[in-house]
Formats: structure tokens, C-alpha cells, sequence
């Protein structure tokens, strides 16, 4: 270290024991399976070459640091997004600091280096935001002993995943419900993408729900979350045949879906009826207000946080998933005739 007057680091630290650098981390985070000659020789080793990390530091003397590590897929969609601002609205008012790391990939390799990292600041827990199924085999195979809870709408998560979620497959049935009480035999549904999560969990709700009152079930469209795919998927039900009622996966793909009714001379709900999914800031100054799912995020972020906090404090973690709400506004109605 000599003429080097950058303070030492983890690496340095790790080279000097003669460890890897998980294994210092291991370490610095009091995890169990550590030998006691190993912890001594890293120890030695931060002491001989001065280094100082507070977090972790404190983390040995408390066992508490203060701080909760968040991982996100990047996504600029309104429900993981909003999602996030739940959580940290909810860590907050918990005394806790959130730190975010955004995935590069979704992949096993990809989700343990951020778990890595986030076991290298000493965070208490971790939320994984996480609509696609790989990022759950991911956390699934992690197995570090770190508390983990995961975001995601899994029918039949693993023992050692805690899941916390809203209940999509019920928002989508009482989408279904509404628009058979309002007397349509059918509801199309132009779904999400197939490799999230709460999309699929809506395409359940909507099939399940339309066949066990006696509507028909056809195939769902497939979709993504974009204003644009709605639009060419409305034009495309106009030039084949309009139904009489339609349910978007969420409210950016309802937005083109009333565009392309607009342009081709239709009149919602008078002559096809429109529900989204997320009630979005704006949804009711679509055109016609739209009929929608109210997620309720601020709910579900301190339902988040406090899972997280009751496995770290050993209490049983209440997994069960939060109600949504049908918002009805004026883009549903009788079907004409």
C-alpha cells in the first residue's frame, strides 16, 4: 500500500486474508456459515490495512444497518415504478434507507451480482421488484440466507421465496364480473406480455372468470404494455369484426384501443366497452373516462416493508395478497341491442 493514498478497499482486503472477495463480504455481514478461523483472518487483515466501511461496521457491532436494498428491472412502467415509490415511501416512515440497484439482465448471474453487492453494503433485507418468472428462479437459487421478498404475482411460489403482491387474477375477474352484469356474453382480452407475471395472472382471472359464468372464452390477444399496441390491435378489431366489449391488460394499451374506436366512428361505450388495468394519473380524463383496476401501490409498499421487517425480526411474514379495486367510470355499458 505504500505511496497509494486511495484508503483500502474490500479487494485489498480480501487479497491480504487470502480470500475471495464473497468471502470477506460474508464476513463483514455476520453470516453464519463462516468458520471462525476465516472470520479471524479477515479481521486481521481489516485491521492491519485500516480499512473502515461504516455500514459494515456497524452492522457487526448492531446487527442493524439501517438501510434496505431494492432491486428493479429499470422499468419506466407505471406499476413497477410506482411500485418503488411505495416502498420507499414505506421504508422511510419505518426508519429505513433504501439502496436501488437496477438489473442489467434478467438472469440468475445478473440478479446474484446485485444480491452481492447489496450483501456488501450491509443491507438488513432485500425487495426484488420482479414481473418476470426468471428473476424469481433467480432469487429462488440465490440461497444466501439474506431476507428476500419478491414482488411478483407467482401462482405457487417456492417455500424459500416470500412473495407480496397485488391480487391481479381478481382484478382481472372483476373486470369480467362488471361487464357481465352489464349484459356482454363475451369480453376480448388484449393481454400483457407473456413473460410477465402479472400478465399472465390477468389472463388467468379473465378465462377463468369468463367461463365460470358461462361467457365465451376465446384466445386472448397478444399484447405488451404500449399505447401503440393497442392502437394497431383496435384497428385490426375494427377491420374484423368490433365485440362488444374489451379488456386491457393496462391502461396504455386501453388508450389506443379508444384512439383507433375514435378514428374508425365509433362511439365508446355506446358501441364497444373499454376497461384498462393500473388507474394511471389521467385515466379519468381519457376520452371517455376510463373504467379501470386501482392497484392501490401505497398499500402494497408498506405491506412490502413490513413482510421484510417481520422476517427479520423472526415473525411470521403475511404473504397473502392485497385487493385490488374496480374503478367504474363512464367507458363501460350495456352492449347495444
Amino acid at each position: 500500500m505504500a505511496g497509494d493514498s486511495r484508503p483500502p478497499g474490500m479487494n485489498d482486503v480480501a487479497r491480504a486474508a487470502g480470500l475471495s472477495h464473497q468471502t470477506v463480504s460474508r464476513v463483514l455481514n455476520d453470516h453464519p456459515n463462516v468458520r471462525p478461523e476465516t472470520r479471524d483472518r479477515v479481521l486481521e487483515a481489516i485491521a492491519r490495512l485500516g480499512y473502515r466501511r461504516n455500514s459494515a461496521a456497524r452492522a457487526l457491532v448492531t446487527r442493524r444497518s439501517g438501510t434496505l436494498g431494492v432491486v428493479t428491472t429499470g422499468s419506466y412502467l407505471f406499476g413497477p415504478s410506482r411500485t418503488l415509490v411505495g416502498i420507499e415511501e414505506a421504508a422511510r416512515e419505518a426508519g429505513y434507507f433504501l439502496s436501488v440497484a437496477t438489473l442489467r439482465s434478467v438472469d440468475a448471474e445478473s440478479m446474484h451480482e446485485v444480491l452481492e453487492h447489496f450483501m456488501d453494503q450491509a443491507v438488513e433485507g432485500v425487495v426484488v421488484i420482479a414481473p418476470h418468472a426468471d428473476v424469481v428462479e433467480a432469487v429462488r437459487t440465490f440461497g444466501e440466507g439474506l431476507p428476500v421478498v419478491v414482488v411478483a404475482a407467482i401462482p405457487d411460489p417456492p417455500e424459500t421465496v416470500t412473495t407480496v403482491s397485488v391480487d391481479q387474477e381478481l382484478g382481472a375477474r372483476l373486470v369480467v364480473r362488471h361487464l357481465a352484469g352489464l349484459g356482454h356474453r363475451e369480453v376480448v382480452h388484449l393481454a400483457g406480455p407473456a413473460d410477465w407475471l402479472d400478465a399472465r395472472a390477468r389472463v388467468v382471472g379473465w378465462a377463468a372468470e369468463s367461463a365460470a359464468l358461462g361467457l365465451h372464452v376465446g384466445e386472448p390477444i397478444e399484447g405488451d404494455w404500449t399505447a401503440e399496441r393497442g392502437y394497431v390491435v383496435g384497428q385490426d378489431l375494427v377491420r374484423d369484426g368490433v365485440p362488444t366489449a374489451v379488456f386491457a391488460a393496462n391502461d396504455q394499451l386501453a388508450l389506443g384501443l379508444l384512439r383507433a374506436f375514435h378514428e374508425a366512428g365509433l362511439v365508446v361505450p355506446r358501441d364497444v366497452s373499454v376497461v384498462g388495468f393500473d388507474d394511471v394519473p389521467g385515466a379519468s380524463n381519457f376520452i371517455p373516462p376510463l373504467t379501470t383496476v386501482r392497484q392501490g401501490f401505497a398499500y402494497l409498499g408498506a405491506r412490502i416493508i413490513a413482510t421484510l421487517l417481520a422476517s427479520l425480526d423472526g415473525r411470521p411474514a403475511d404473504d397473502s395478497t392485497s385487493p385490488p379495486d374496480l374503478v367504474l367510470r363512464s367507458s363501460t355499458a350495456r352492449p347495444r341491442g
